[in-house]
């Protein structure tokens, strides 16, 4: 595709993520499946969930007797990952035609969509979707949902759709993932919430980081407000409605940015970032990336063990593979105040590490899981008095 992104001088090209891929596929069988005189399409164009349009190209068409199955190729773009060059397929066909009634559902409840071969299965709670289903998370299932209700639409259809989708060679691929530690077993995930794969040359992000705290600074702030990605920009936004003026995306070179800062002179520092970020800091990790670690339980059973939790609770935290699941865990026998008070004060240790004594610095760490309020777990002693630097 032809969207690049400027990353301190260098054009890297945008790709597209597993779940476009699927989607395209699905749309382009769907169209071909019930309006069967058209003919084999080449490509394929497909919404965004921002609304923008994304025209991909078909790697492979074959229409069986009552069914047709399209592949649309991975292209990672600039940042390819191990799914790069391989096709995801969906195969769809008609379910039994519905009665009237059954038509003035909402689009995409006459929708069925399964995983096939290659495809993972989730085994463990915790997950974006639960335990014996595939692990097509809730992104691509809207996309692959309206696409298709898009063309059942507008071919007049008096049916639903039966979409699977499939990856050849995907049980072998998930081996190089974190699949099986998270407990998806036979298949890699069908991924994505933009529907794009951003570049992220891991030089070009450092530089690009280091480049905009070098012209805060420049413009004479010695204050930033820092965040590792999209979660913490909104929740500094929309939560706790800060200005974002001065606000830096690190991703996961937070030990980079706060070099960054202290050598250019920044004198005030917030952090606000999501629990399965932060928790990695309580372990001393100035890289959050998976590929240098992950210790995400480890530290939340320690930090359980410090607060005084029974063994039961410990074990059924370090069995959890996201941090939110531990966390309810946690807060359900009571544990969970005390346990991020010790994580809290770990990150902070952290900071004050990492940073000169001339530096205030200060972090908000929160959850994004409903069932836990959806609000701040953790944060620093001086944190209240740094966000009223920013707030609107």
């Amino acid at each position: 595709m032809d969207r690049y992104k400027n990353l301190a001088g260098k054009l890297l090209r945008y790709g597209y993520t597993t779940g476009s891929c699927a989607t395209g596929a699905a749309k382009a069988a769907c169209l071909m499946l019930f309006a069967p005189d058209s003919p084999d399409l080449t490509e394929i164009t497909i919404a965004l969930p921002d609304g923008a349009d994304l025209c991909l190209p078909l790697a492979q068409v074959q229409r069986q007797k009552e069914s047709v199955t399209c592949a649309v190729q991975k292209d990672g773009g600039d940042d390819p990952d191990v799914t790069d060059g391989y096709n995801i397929y969906a195969t769809v066909s008609p379910l039994p035609e519905a009665p009237p009634s059954a038509l003035a559902k909402a689009p995409g409840e006459n929708i069925v969509i399964v995983g096939g071969e290659g495809v993972g299965r989730v085994t463990k709670a915790g997950l974006d979707q639960p335990v014996g289903e595939a692990a097509i998370n809730s992104v691509p299932r809207r996309m692959i949902k309206a696409a298709v209700a898009e063309v059942l639409a507008l071919t007049g259809a008096q049916q639903g759709a039966k979409v699977v989708i499939s990856v050849p060679g995907g049980e072998e691929l998930a081996a190089k993932t974190f699949n099986p530690r998270l407990g998806i077993t036979g298949g890699i995930s069908i991924i994505g919430t933009t529907g794009l794969v951003e570049p992220m040359s891991a030089a070009a992000i450092r530089d690009t980081i280091r480049l905009e705290i070098t012209q805060l600074a420049a413009r004479g702030s010695d204050q930033l407000l820092l965040v590792p990605g999209n979660y913490g920009r909104d929740f500094a936004r929309d939560h706790l409605h800060l200005d974002l003026k001065d606000l830096v995306v690190c991703s996961n070179w937070l030990g980079d940015a706060l070099d960054t800062a202290a050598s250019q002179g920044i004198e005030k520092i917030l952090l606000v970032g999501h629990i399965g970020k932060l928790v990695k800091l309580g372990l001393g990790m100035p890289n959050t990336h998976s590929d240098y670690g992950d210790g995400r339980m480890e530290m939340l059973v320690f930090a359980a063990l410090q607060a005084g939790a029974d063994l039961d609770t410990l074990q059924a935290v370090s069995h959890c593979v996201m941090t939110d699941a531990a966390l309810l865990i946690l807060e359900r026998a009571g544990y969970l105040a005390a346990s991020m008070a010790i994580l809290g004060e770990r990150i902070q240790a952290f900071l004050d590490r990492r940073l000169p004594g001339s530096v205030q610095a200060a972090f908000i760490c929160f959850t994004k899981s409903p069932d836990l309020g959806q609000g701040i777990l953790s944060q620093s002693p001086d944190a209240e008095e740094l966000r009223k630097l920013w707030e609107l």
